[in-house]
């Protein structure tokens, strides 16, 4: 059986009747079913974007979408199982807020309970049916089918549920019902891998962010460092005109930026005062060691973990370290969480400072810009320094709390 921790997101296809503007919405007809031409055409056209869908609610969507073309539907919800409060939910399309039922309510949480797929001619004569989703949604169901679907281990995971027929009968038929067992058959098994996919890449994220906190927590760095430096560097990399995907990478992986310091020695991390040459030539050694320990990894978030690590310490003037590359040598994921950690770091306290006044901060990197870091990134930092801290008060830890003159 398919577990959840967290809720997944759901599409539900809008209401014809409310989107005349809806390329892919079934005209009315006067017939009562597809021709045969008209639904190998269907489920061909579907199933090739499906299957090559990665997107959970992209999949949920074309879903939804097929089911309604294929039987004439107005409307094809998918709804979902989440076991972890055992309620059933879809997120209705055009602003309506997400709809939750008790696990087993309803026409479609009894259809999911027996394991059967059920035809209703009339919703308001079934005592199954909660009208109070009709009354919310301000839309009147009239006749529905449910059908739910499986998993490869024959468990259910969800179900489709198809809303009022487009015909002028406005009745689904046996055949219509059989049509969305078909679809069933093949979308559950792709939905249930994008699922699984979905909660592999979940778990990599939090594995990745642990063990950011890991290395943060070793120097004493606790609390909301890692989120911030993550945050930031989301912000900055989407102003560098990066695409959502990559800041969304560069926003998962940002907290592995230190994780070299889990090889480096207590006292070296935690010393309250300066670090001796010594010391601090051991100190730097964290780049190096993180990113060996990430750099063999096949997994691209793991390759760009290591970048970070390598690169964060690197100064645009050449003479950062590990390897005293300057300017845009310095991967741009590097440039952006290098800013990202220097504004963070200062602003908090630590074992061996005070945090820093804002000010203060703010002079220091103008200062740095050419040197330390990239101008134009230094330009983009202050553009979006209200987001800034924005995302600093919002993750802003207890012991950092500080007046006005920056003391505690």
């Amino acid at each position: 059986m398919v577990t959840l921790s967290d809720p997944l997101f759901t599409k539900e296809c809008p209401p014809l009747n409310k989107d005349p503007n809806d390329a892919d919405a079934p005209a009315r007809s006067t017939s009562n079913e597809r021709s045969p031409e008209e639904l190998l055409r269907i489920i061909f056209d579907y199933t090739a974007k499906i299957g090559r869908e990665r997107s959970l609610s992209s999949v949920l969507l074309l879903m939804a979408n097929m089911g309604r073309e294929m039987i004439l539907a107005d409307r094809c919800t998918v709804w979902l199982i989440d076991y972890a409060n055992q309620e059933l939910f879809t997120t209705v399309a055009h602003g309506v807020n997400e709809i939750r039922v008790p696990l087993g309510s309803g026409i479609v949480g009894h259809s999911i309970a027996i394991g059967e797929s059920l035809l209703i001619e009339d919703a308001y004569r079934d005592p199954r049916h909660n009208a109070e989703n009709d009354r919310r949604t301000g839309y009147r169901t009239q006749s529905v089918i449910t059908v739910p679907f499986v998993g490869n281990d024959g468990s259910i995971i969800g179900a489709y549920q198809a809303i009022n027929k487009l015909t002028a009968s406005g009745v689904f038929t046996g055949q219509d019902l059989e049509q969305l067992k078909l679809a069933a058959a093949y979308a559950g098994k792709s939905l249930e891998s994008v699922m699984l996919q979905e909660e592999i890449q979940a778990t990599q994220r939090e594995i990745i962010y642990t063990m950011g906190q890991i290395g943060e927590s070793r120097s004493k760095e606790t609390g909301y460092h890692v989120k911030r430096v993550s945050e930031y560097s989301y912000v900055l990399a989407l102003a560098c005109g990066l695409s959502v995907e990559e800041a969304e990478q560069l926003k998962i992986v940002s907290p592995m930026h230190d994780i070299g310091k889990v090889a480096i020695p207590d006292a070296i991390l935690q010393k309250p005062g300066k670090l001796t040459a010594e010391e601090y030539e051991l100190m730097k050694q964290h780049t190096d060691i993180g990113y060996q320990l990430l750099k063999a990894s096949g997994r691209q978030l793991l390759k760009t973990a290591a970048i970070i690590a390598y690169e964060h310490h690197e100064k645009w003037d050449g003479s950062g370290y590990p390897r005293g590359i300057r300017g845009e040598a310095i991967h741009l994921y590097g440039r952006i969480t290098a800013i990202a950690d220097v504004f963070d770091a200062l602003g908090s306290k630590r074992v061996y400072k005070r945090a820093w006044e804002l000010g203060r901060i703010l002079e220091l990197i103008r200062e740095e810009s050419g040197r330390h870091f990239d101008p134009q990134l230094v330009r983009i930092f202050m553009e979006q320094l209200p987001k800034l801290l924005e995302i600093r008060e919002r993750y802003r830890d207890e012991h950092d709390l500080t007046n006005e003159t920056g003391h505690l």
